[in-house]
């Protein structure tokens, strides 16, 4: 196994049981069961920067850990397993796939976060670290923290059940039991075409794994009125599109709206917290785009606070007043993400662009469906893909500031600004849209994007004040 730095590609050996191949669409799913001595590999090199869900010890966790203590034959069909996702593999002997992810923050692991902080647990506690140190785990940091601190430990157990069995480990033993494991790779590694709609279908396929997990969020929070405020701050027209109920319908998801709360909710200095509890960290600039599921997580965690919200019967109404102010810049969000996402385009064109050339933007216009704005559900000119608006829209959080109160306000009246300066914000941005092969993915999941955006409305801002 090699294990590199986190920016730079990580190559693992997977050795499957019972291993199986499918290929469609020029993506091939490797799958079997993986022994719980060989998914060790897999903890050691894989953390949790493409899974959207972040790990946390609690019901979900204790209930995995009690199945396999309790039922370690049975483990494997009570549970979905891991789902591992890289750019490159290659087929070895004896059931083993050597896979090399790529881009970390895309590949590796997809699916399955929960599954492996609590099989990483288990193996702790059977490999003798004391529980007292187990115990003090309580997210996926502060477990990657005592694994690596613990490695030899680990490795020294190992190393005594392969001797205890002799060539094969005993199948009885407490490293025996088998975790269902799926890695998905481009058919082709070798053909850059298949590479490429690979590494953009990636993002959609970890969004749709984790899906249950944001819906279940999501109704938590509404359930719980974190939502109350911004259904009557938001225009009607916009705030009856929304889905807020998972299932009643609408033309929007609440993630998208959570997403760009996080804009102005991202300016509060200090954040709102309670005593001895660790202040929620606003999502970085790209995980508006690419990690949803995060966003509605860490809103729910705000809004959950003593300093934020009174709970009265399961109901928890918002009294800090810094919070309030920034959901009310927020519900003027959805209004300027249309906006930009009508006029970009043009704008891109006029900074000697040629938008509608852009291999993305012309399958998205491929039909004749009229083309409508995604909050206001307007007509709009030409439709874009979310990872070329996203740096646009977080850009937008240089016309805030946090004023002498600590309230969340407008520098500027943000409509017209970015009518009057789209251009020059075109102009800087389409250098990146370009150095990154004009893909959306790549562009949306880029903190270049999002740096060289805010910049271009730094100038613009200057030059507005002359």
């Amino acid at each position: 196994m090699t294990i590199t730095n986190a920016s730079a590609p990580t190559t693992i050996t997977v050795k499957f049981e019972q291993i199986a191949s499918q290929t469609a669409d020029g993506i091939t799913r490797i799958s079997g069961f993986v022994r719980a001595r060989h998914f060790v590999a897999i903890i050691d090199a894989l953390d949790l920067e493409a899974n959207p869900r972040a790990a946390r010890v609690g019901r979900v966790t204790n209930a995995i850990i009690e199945s396999i203590q309790t039922t370690p034959k049975e483990f494997p069909f009570k549970t979905k397993g891991v789902l591992l996702g890289a750019t490159n593999y290659e087929l070895l002997d004896r059931g083993r796939v050597r896979a090399v992810f790529v881009e970390r923050d895309n590949e590796g692991i997809l699916d399955g976060g929960h599954n492996t902080m609590a099989i990483g647990l288990h193996i702790l506690r059977v490999a003798g670290v004391p529980e007292a140190k187990v115990r003090k785990v309580k997210d996926w940091a502060s477990f990657r923290a005592l694994w690596n601190a613990e490695s030899d430990t680990v490795k020294q157990f190992r190393g005594e059940l392969a001797d205890f069995g002799k060539a094969e480990p005993a199948q009885d033993d407490e490293l025996a039991f088998l975790v269902p494991v799926e890695l998905i790779v481009p058919s082709d590694p070798d053909d850059v075409v298949i590479v490429h709609d690979f590494q953009s279908s990636i993002l959609e396929i970890c969004a749709a794994r984790n899906n249950n997990a944001e819906l279940v969020v999501a109704g938590k929070s509404n359930q719980a009125g974190f939502y109350e405020h911004l259904k009557t701050l938001l225009p009607q027209e916009i705030s009856e599109r929304i889905e807020w109920k998972t299932g009643e319908g609408g033309a929007v998801k609440v993630s998208d709206l959570i997403a760009l709360t996080w804009i102005p909710l991202s300016l509060l200095e200090p954040m709102p917290t309670d005593e001895g509890v660790k202040p929620v960290v606003a999502p970085i600039p790209q995980n508006l785009y690419r990690n949803k599921g995060e966003c509605l997580t860490k809103f729910d965690d705000l809004m959950r606070l003593d300093a934020v919200t009174t709970e009265s019967g399961g109901k928890f109404e918002l009294h800090n007043q810094r919070v309030y102010s920034a959901l009310k810049i927020a519900a003027n969000m959805p209004e300027v993400f249309d906006l930009i996402e009508e006029i970009f385009p043009d704008a891109y064109n006029k900074a000697d662009g040629r938008y509608g050339r852009i291999g993305a933007v012309k399958k998205m216009n491929q039909s004749t469906r009229s083309k409508t704005s995604n909050f206001e559900g307007r007509a709009i000119p030409v439709a874009s893909p979310d990872g070329f608006l996203y740096p646009v829209v977080y850009g937008v959080r240089e016309l805030m500031k946090q004023a002498s109160d600590g309230k969340i306000e407008w520098k500027v009246e943000p409509l017209q600004f970015v009518r009057d300066h789209i251009l020059d914000i075109a102009e800087a941005y389409k250098a990146v849209v370009s150095a990154l092969d004009w893909d959306p993915v790549r562009v949306g999941k880029a903190p270049l994007a999002y740096q060289v955006v805010t910049t271009a409305y730094q100038a613009a801002l200057a030059k507005s004040a002359r």
